[in-house]
């Protein structure tokens, strides 16, 4: 499976409405199309006005399997690009407990 970077810009006007996203991404990758793609992890963007958009890494069998994941689970897709490699300089930050 190849690594792809998804961009979903201003896709939700709430992190409320990106929660609900994130369980019916995860339940359509995990007991849908297990074989197909594999969510990796999703990094938010305040986009401003209270909306936020993300930029998540997925592991799919091709760029169409992202565009049905996201159908099935009634996400947006802006931009779908392959990950040629990747450069760790440091691990990502564990966000502060609240």
């Amino acid at each position: 499976m190849q690594q792809y970077a998804i961009l979903r810009r201003s896709a939700w006007a709430s992190p409320a409405e990106l929660e609900a996203a994130a369980r019916r991404s995860a339940q359509v990758g995990d007991q849908e199309m297990s074989d197909d793609i594999r969510w990796i992890r999703s990094y938010v963007l305040e986009e401003g006005g209270g909306s936020v958009g993300t930029v998540c890494i997925y592991e799919a069998s091709s760029p169409e399997a992202i565009r049905e994941h996201a159908s099935r689970a009634d996400l947006p897709v802006d931009e779908i690009i392959a990950i040629a490699d990747t450069v760790v300089v440091r691990p990502d930050p564990q966000p502060a407990s609240t």
